[in-house]
């Protein structure tokens, strides 16, 4: 196998849990409850889970932002830069999905679809009726899926770095991630903060064996799901990702984007970011940028 710096085996891998599957719809309608209470570092039972998450902030009167982590991640690793500026104006609920960060592993395999029924059980659990998703990577995979199978729960979605199915990742990025093992990751924030942070340690092959058993069983998410979803969203890629240009323009079409908007009927409600001069990677680590665009999107008045 030919050797690979830690960075781009850790894209390689994160590359195919962007991709998705959902199915099916919810319904019912319900009011955002007042939440004014601060805390972080709590727990709920979920699923069979001991799942962990985060709160920071305050609720402001808007609807709080759920981050979600990429594969091999968590909270602090990729969105430890962004969490002090979304929490300024809004309230952060960052969560850590099974086998990563601080939630304990259980003995079902990683799925985008699993996982998104786990973040919304907990979302229901902690009093929350409807938020808006911010997603990475894998993460980006579960928000998606989240917006179609549970309509009601979604504001706005922020998906980062998202494919649709293999077809929009750059050729070869899947190659090879079968061979990857655990400790070419060994020295890198992945490892380290795993093991600084998981209630085993030792774990960390099986984590690395579920992500590759994950990555060997990426579904394709339908157009016409993304089509007739409801929740705005922007969509974000970096110029140098995993994702194609080309493919980030799709989805955004996909959503209503790609026209005029110097028109009487203006801009869609759905936007299209591509982060200059970021790769896989480093995109999550702009907050310079990201900082600045997601609030400013999720703040935006929905068109009718």
């Amino acid at each position: 196998m030919i050797k690979k710096s830690v960075a781009a085996v850790a894209a390689l891998t994160i590359s195919a849990t962007a991709l998705l599957t959902a199915c099916g719809t919810e319904s019912s309608e319900t009011t955002q409850p007042a939440v004014t209470a601060v805390q972080t570092g709590q727990r709920a039972d979920v699923n069979g889970l001991d799942m962990y998450y985060e709160v920071h902030g305050e609720r402001n009167g808007k609807p709080p932002v759920v981050l979600l982590h990429g594969a091999l991640s968590g909270i602090q690793t990729d969105f430890g830069e962004l969490i002090p500026t979304l929490s300024q104006t809004r309230q952060v609920i960052a969560v850590e999905q099974q086998a990563h960060g601080h939630t304990a592993d259980i003995d079902h395999p990683l799925r985008t679809n699993t996982m998104a029924d786990d973040t919304a059980a907990l979302l229901r659990k902690i009093g929350v009726e409807k938020a808006d998703i911010f997603g990475y990577s894998m993460g980006a995979g579960v928000a998606l899926d989240l917006g179609v199978r549970y309509p009601n729960l979604v504001n706005k979605l922020v998906l980062l770095s998202v494919g649709l199915s293999a077809a929009g990742l750059h050729p070869g990025t899947l190659e090879g991630i079968q061979s990857l093992q655990p400790e070419m990751l060994h020295g890198s924030p992945f490892h380290t903060d795993y093991l600084a942070n998981a209630p085993r340690p030792q774990d960390f092959p099986t984590l690395v064996a579920k992500i590759k058993d994950m990555d060997a069983n990426v579904p394709t998410f339908p157009e016409e799901s993304v089509r007739a979803m409801k929740s705005p969203v922007l969509n974000i890629i970096g110029d140098s990702d995993i994702v194609t240009p080309e493919h980030a323009v799709a989805i955004f079409r996909l959503l209503g984007g790609g026209i005029m908007g110097d028109t009487p009927a203006g801009l869609p409600n759905s936007q299209l970011a591509i982060i200059p001069g970021a790769s896989h990677v480093s995109v999550m680590h702009r907050p310079d940028l990201l900082g600045d665009m997601v609030p400013a999107f999720l703040d935006k008045e929905v068109k009718q």
